[in-house]
């Protein structure tokens, strides 16, 4: 065997052994999505393609157009890591803003982000976390808690965040569940409903809380929801889930402008 061979197999099993690990250990903590699964379905690629890196090499080198499929695949999935770069670094550079501080903020609307086993998790905690600073900061403005039920749960997401806020000072007449939203889209066409029937004019200044990586997509959505004057601003997103959050961000990004839906 070449050395150079031992090497592309060597990383490739390692690579695979990382992505697979990942996926598997967020996996165990209940947490299900594209940015965690498909991590894991390239890691078992690599190590099968490492593992069998002699059969499949007898394999393509049997027929011209098997070795041109071979080649134009890996130039492919290049081209396709290149674009998710570039996307990383946009959300790296659009995490949110700040709110003036002479802004009347009119409501504070804090997006959901899952409940595994129905309890709040690293990332819901940190938006609740952050919504909490700014519900201080407008002591007046009305806190929209915005999160469905999850699927083959039987709690509401929204009553999970409102019982974190009021445990933690929140009156709980100032807080506005919508608990029936199943995307980010959902979340604030519905949130402006509710607020529209609490006397809340769509038109004036509010605060969109959610994760960093969320924040350029929430704020065009908030737009054509109705908000006129959205501030969005982002919470921190845990370390360990911080890359699967950005890759399933990817995805969501491209169906949503195919959807239409900022």
């Amino acid at each position: 065997m070449k050395r150079s061979t031992r090497w592309i197999r060597l990383a490739l099993a390692l690579v695979g052994a990382v992505l697979l690990g990942d996926t598997v250990a967020l996996m165990g903590m209940g947490l299900f999505s594209l940015g965690i699964t498909l991590p894991g379905c390239i890691g078992i690629v690599f190590l099968l393609l490492a593992l069998c890196w002699d059969s499949v090499a007898r394999w393509r080198k049997a027929d011209r157009r098997r070795q041109w499929l071979w080649r134009a695949g890996w130039i492919a999935f290049a081209a396709w890591l290149v674009t998710v770069g570039v996307f990383f670094y946009g959300i790296r550079s659009g995490m949110g803003v700040s709110v003036p501080a002479e802004t009347a903020v009119k409501a504070i609307v804090i997006l959901g982000s899952g409940t595994p086993n129905c309890e709040a998790s690293p990332t819901l905690i940190a938006r609740l976390d952050q919504g909490l600073v700014h519900a201080r900061r407008w002591p007046e403005a009305k806190v929209v808690v915005s999160g469905g039920q999850d699927f083959g749960l039987r709690c509401v997401e929204a009553d999970i965040m409102a019982g974190y806020l009021v445990a933690r000072g929140v009156a709980a007449d100032r807080v506005i569940r919508e608990g029936r939203s199943t995307s980010t889209e959902e979340n604030l066409v519905f949130s402006r409903r509710l607020l529209e029937g609490q006397g809340v004019d769509a038109a004036g200044a509010i605060v969109v809380v959610t994760s960093d990586f969320h924040v350029r997509r929430a704020v065009g959505i908030a737009r054509k929801a109705g908000f006129n004057e959205a501030f969005c601003v982002g919470a921190g997103t845990p370390l360990y889930l911080r890359f699967n959050a950005w890759l399933r961000e990817y995805f969501a990004a491209i169906s949503g402008w195919v959807l239409g839906e900022y």
